[in-house]
């Protein structure tokens, strides 16, 4: 018992004693962690990670749409629903290709649900009285797309080019258009929601 509480070596008695604290910390911590592996918690319920915020969808055919997924909201009356006729330019020089697109508004008090899909959408162009193309005649794999629009939100389509040709409903690719300072109008449709005015515009 002496050799324990009095180490007897070449060294001072206070190297031993350090020695043996070292030993018996390290032996403590060995015995904490077989203690954790053999009584670990099992069935703990991962933290869940933070979901990300759906992002805004866009059509294909260029002609796309941003909004918020419906949820448990009424349809919107096709009279509080307004649409817009865009064109990026109000006059095109020779063989430049206009840019169309729509505004789509909420003009309601409140929020509702409506089809802003390729489906529903629909681009005409006129000169005076004759139809001169038509997106209705050019549709491929048409979609629905049933969004949340907000009270007093507006939101703009995916602007695509219009190649200057004639369409009909047999026919999307037609003749090109007469050019060189010819005036054409683009009016819009959003199922039953149509624009008031047209969008004049001037090809050289």
């Amino acid at each position: 018992m002496s050799s324990i509480r009095n180490p007897v070596g070449p060294e001072s008695s206070t190297v031993y004693w350090r020695r043996r604290l070292v030993v018996g910390i390290a032996l403590l911590a060995l015995i904490v962690v077989v203690l954790l592996i053999v009584f670990r918690p099992s069935g703990a319920e991962p933290t869940p990670s933070p979901s990300g915020s759906s992002m805004p969808t866009t059509a294909s055919e260029g002609t796309g749409t941003q909004g918020t997924p419906t949820g448990e909201v009424v349809a919107c009356s096709p009279s509080s629903v307004r649409v817009v006729p865009v064109v990026d330019s109000s006059t095109f020089a020779n063989g430049e290709e206009p840019m169309l697109s729509m505004e789509i508004t909420n003009i309601g008090a409140i929020a509702c649900s409506y089809d802003v899909g390729t489906g529903a959408q629909e681009y005409t162009i006129t000169s005076g009285s004759d139809r001169i193309w038509s997106s209705a005649d050019c549709a491929e794999s048409p979609t629905e797309n049933v969004m949340t629009l907000e009270a007093d939100q507006t939101l703009a389509t995916t602007a695509f080019a219009w190649n200057r040709s004639r369409s009909t409903p047999e026919t999307c690719q037609g003749p090109e258009v007469i050019a060189g300072g010819a005036s054409y109008h683009l009016t819009v449709r959003l199922g039953e929601s149509e624009s008031d005015g047209s969008f004049q515009f001037i090809l050289n």
